[in-house]
């Protein structure tokens, strides 16, 4: 039955980006995400990237009701990555934005909050990266200090995806101790609606276009019933959200890499050089080879982290840091070849392959770049070996 339901919400997504019209660049990045996020809705996909206890939809024993599959994310991912990146973006972000509300909310309105974004009536942020930290979360400095019955919260986050259009941001801040010193339990999550008093947002342009920004908090007040989880586990459940949504990450990667592997092998039969096609060069061929196999692999590897997330193996950091390295790494080599291949419609503005070059890059950066991926991985072989085959 779970292998019955992947398939059929590739599908399900493949259906919705083949009939997808989306808005051109110039009506703005907004409108564009706006649209994507409706016709997510429309296709009734959202509710994938919720855990059915919070209302999303149950996924047939994939895992268990109380987080989202991320078998069922990666099918999803994949095959939206292969049509259309911004769709990708949409649907991933209503999951990474909403999970901390998924996992530490209290009271009716987390329940209320999450329906919402199953429906698409509202649009998640996830508020973590600063201009100080990225990498490293003990740099966070943007502070939640009580006040009253509640809090006020002051700082910039940076680097935001849907900053600006968001309805709401699940915030990392820091309720004890200084940015950098390590203290144990520093750092408390809060659900943050984007009208608060004092919170302002500025846009900036990123290389494959979509709403992100920098988000201001100016002594924004908030209510305790809208901290996430206990006070000084913000931390835990940043790093919980990121586990969860790091192994999508390569499912997207595949899904880009799939498309421009596709898109080599549609112009390198098609186009003719010295009076045969440019897919009568060996070299041509050798390189297209190569594509194959390591896109296999990578996608070999995703499937099994995806797996061991649902099932929370034991060596799962192990399987999910080895597939995010993989994948989003091999995507990126593999979409420069398609580029290679398309000679110089390849840097065309508006070509398939040209796009699919800019979309891949920042996966190599967010949810724990390709660095701290090798530093997590180095560690667990130093600490566990050679893993034999299964």
């Amino acid at each position: 039955m779970s292998a019955e339901l992947v398939g059929t919400l590739r599908e399900r997504a493949r259906e919705l980006w083949q009939g997808y019209a989306a808005p051109p660049e110039s009506a703005g990045e907004e409108l564009r995400a706006r649209a994507a996020s409706t016709a997510l809705a429309d296709a009734d996909l959202l509710g994938y990237a919720v855990a059915a206890a919070r209302g999303g939809h149950a996924t047939s024993g994939l895992c268990s009701d109380d987080e989202p599959s991320v078998r069922a994310m990666c099918a999803l991912r994949d095959e939206l990555a292969y049509g259309d990146g911004l769709l990708d973006l949409m649907f991933v972000m209503q999951g990474l934005g909403s999970y901390p509300l998924q996992m530490g909310g209290r009271g009716p309105f987390a329940d209320a909050v999450c329906a919402d974004v199953v429906a698409g009536r509202q649009i998640a942020a996830y508020g973590l990266t600063e201009p100080g930290a990225g990498s490293n979360l003990d740099e966070i400095a943007t502070g939640a200090t009580r006040d009253g019955a509640g809090w006020r919260l002051d700082g910039l986050k940076t680097f935001i995806s849907n900053a600006g259009i968001a309805d709401f941001y699940c915030v990392l801040a820091r309720t004890s101790g200084e940015p950098g010193d390590r203290t144990p339990g520093g750092l408390t999550m809060f659900f943050v609606p984007a009208s608060c008093n004092g919170l302002t947002t500025l846009p900036f342009e990123v290389i494959a276009p979509h709403p992100i920004g920098e988000v201001r908090f100016d002594g924004v007040e908030v209510s305790d019933d809208l901290r996430l989880g206990e006070v000084g586990e913000g931390l835990d459940l940043a790093l919980r959200t990121l586990a969860r949504f790091r192994t999508t990450v390569g499912a997207a990667a595949n899904g880009f890499a799939r498309r421009a592997l596709d898109e080599s092998v549609q112009h390198l039969g098609a186009r003719q050089q010295f009076g045969r096609p440019l897919g009568a060069n060996q070299g041509l061929r050798f390189d297209l080879a190569e594509m194959d196999a390591r896109l296999r692999a990578a996608q070999l590897l995703v499937d099994e982290a995806a797996l061991a997330s649902d099932r929370r193996a034991p060596d799962v950091a192990r399987s999910v840091a080895r597939a995010k390295l993989v994948a989003t790494e091999t995507a990126g080599w593999i979409c420069d070849r398609a580029v290679q291949h398309h000679g110089g419609l390849g840097v065309k503005r508006g070509q398939i392959v040209e796009s699919l070059y800019r979309e891949v890059r920042a996966l190599r950066i967010y949810e724990g770049a390709t660095e701290i991926q090798r530093l997590i991985l180095g560690k667990l072989v130093l600490a566990n070996g050679a893993q034999p085959p299964r």
